[in-house]
């Protein structure tokens, strides 16, 4: 079998968090009934002329600095002509060969390392409406989302794995989350992803044929889809068979994707500059007073973990690429004399419970620092803090008054562990046999009577090394 690569490259279109649209003043707010935020403006009406939100440039502007990118102190507007039912003027004004910020970058960590993912340009452009899909009364259009602004990020196609995309579609959420340009809401498309998927064997510099899937939004489909579509196109590939430069949508029920429409290229739409809008001109002093105005962003929460708390960068970036996940850190840490202890229950058992893409936590700082301590201290095993941490979750307990109220405090006694080692090792002969024979599995099962001869109290790593000390006398 040849072995083979997958090249992605990620469009991600966020709607930025204005008040008003692109070009008139109608609303943003999501949710309002069909069809009540729109104007002779929004809609392309014959005779209408659209006006710049100058609030949309300030907030691209952000983004491209954010993410290292350059800034052009000259961009023009383009009409990007297509014809769906969801834009209803039949074309949409964007960028074309002059955007706003190019040239940019993001490091995301991967359990290699660090990586550098390219981001090729930055553009402002107006968002179509939305199609709702209905069993009695067929397709309606819902006009409301035409003319929100959006900027779409699209990244070089330095991306390998679908783990890695999900980890730079992470991380730039969280940048953006940071600058506080976009709410970023997922649900409510107000951030998306575009993917642009080929395959090549490895060591060829030629690329695949390219095929897109269109509008995910969620990291989870992502995923999904990246790992169904690379599949995809190995079978072809391995059968001989054609793969075919299209749109592809991904249904969530079925995890596959599916055909749309042939892909179109930039000549089809025709673009050309909109004769009603003039060119966006920024000076270099312009830029900078954006760019004072930008947080503390993602990295530079890292580097404090990294330093402050000694948390490694792989597991200061899980922390940082959710801003929710960062700031429950950041007020749980005040309580924690175990840093990393505190770090390694949020990124394992508490977002193993956390089914939803963004981080989200009942139990409160307070006492996730508290579970930290007791188990840095000694005074719990992680089986006990893994129990505690699931009622935690279904009631905010206070952990330490638990431990105290219901004797749950880790046994250290060495004599009365040893007396334990030495009766599970009478009552499993056949245990001992397979662990003497070199079936290392057996001290698990070892372990686990004497785990739970003790209600899963007894210190594990001594136990452990009574385990194997008794074990090793019957040799000797």
């Amino acid at each position: 079998m040849k072995e083979y690569e997958m090249i992605i490259g990620l469009e991600v279109h966020v709607e930025l968090k204005t008040k008003t649209k692109i070009f008139c003043n109608c609303a943003t707010s999501f949710g309002a009934a069909p069809n009540t935020h729109t104007c002779p403006v929004c809609m392309g009406l014959p005779g209408t002329l659209p006006v710049l939100n100058r609030k949309v440039v300030e907030y691209a502007v952000k983004a491209g600095l954010a993410l290292n990118c350059k800034i052009a102190n000259f961009s023009k507007h383009d009409r990007k002509n297509y014809f769906y039912p969801d834009l209803p003027k039949a074309y949409q004004i964007s960028q074309f060969d002059m955007p706003l910020c190019k040239q940019g970058y993001l490091d995301i960590e991967t359990e290699l390392g660090s990586k550098r993912i390219g981001i090729t340009r930055i553009h402002i452009e107006e968002d179509a409406g939305k199609l709702i899909h209905d069993d009695v009364y067929g397709t309606m259009i819902d006009c409301n989302r035409c003319g929100v602004p959006l900027i779409e990020i699209v990244s070089e196609p330095d991306i390998r794995s679908a783990s890695e995309a999900k980890a730079y579609l992470q991380k730039l959420r969280a940048i953006l989350l940071y600058t506080g340009i976009s709410d970023c809401k997922m649900n409510e498309g107000a951030f998306r992803c575009d993917v642009n998927l080929s395959v090549r064997e490895k060591g060829t510099e030629k690329l695949g044929t390219r095929t897109e899937i269109k509008n995910l939004n969620s990291f989870q489909f992502v995923v999904k889809a990246i790992e169904y579509e690379y599949n995809r196109h190995l079978k072809a590939i391995e059968n001989g068979e054609t793969i075919i430069q299209e749109t592809r949508r991904f249904d969530v029920n079925s995890g596959k994707t599916y055909s749309m429409r042939n892909k179109e290229s930039a000549n089809d739409y025709r673009y050309f500059p909109d004769p009603d809008l003039p060119p966006i001109e920024l000076s270099d002093e312009e830029i900078e007073e954006i760019k004072h105005t930008i947080p503390e962003l993602p990295d530079e929460r890292k580097r404090k973990y990294t330093n402050e708390y000694e948390l490694s960068a792989y597991i200061s970036e899980k922390i940082v690429s959710d801003i929710d996940m960062a700031n429950y850190f950041e007020q749980a840490v005040k309580f924690s004399k175990y840093p990393q202890i505190l770090s390694n229950l949020i990124i394992g058992d508490i977002s193993r419970l956390n089914t939803a893409d963004i981080f989200t936590c009942p139990i409160s700082a307070n006492n996730i620092g508290e579970l930290s301590n007791l188990i840095g201290d000694g005074i719990i095993n992680t089986s006990i803090a893994k129990k505690l941490i699931m009622r935690m979750w279904e009631e905010d307990i206070n952990p330490v008054q638990v431990v105290e109220n219901e004797d749950l405090k880790q046994i250290n006694d060495r004599a009365f562990l040893d007396s334990i080692a030495l009766e599970v090792i009478k009552n499993s002969e056949r245990l001992v046999s397979d662990y003497r024979g070199g079936k290392l599995q057996a001290m698990k099962a070892l372990m686990g009577q004497a785990m739970g001869k003790t209600s899963g109290k007894a210190n594990p790593v001594i136990m452990e090394e009574l385990l194997k000390s008794r074990i090793k006398e019957l040799t000797e």
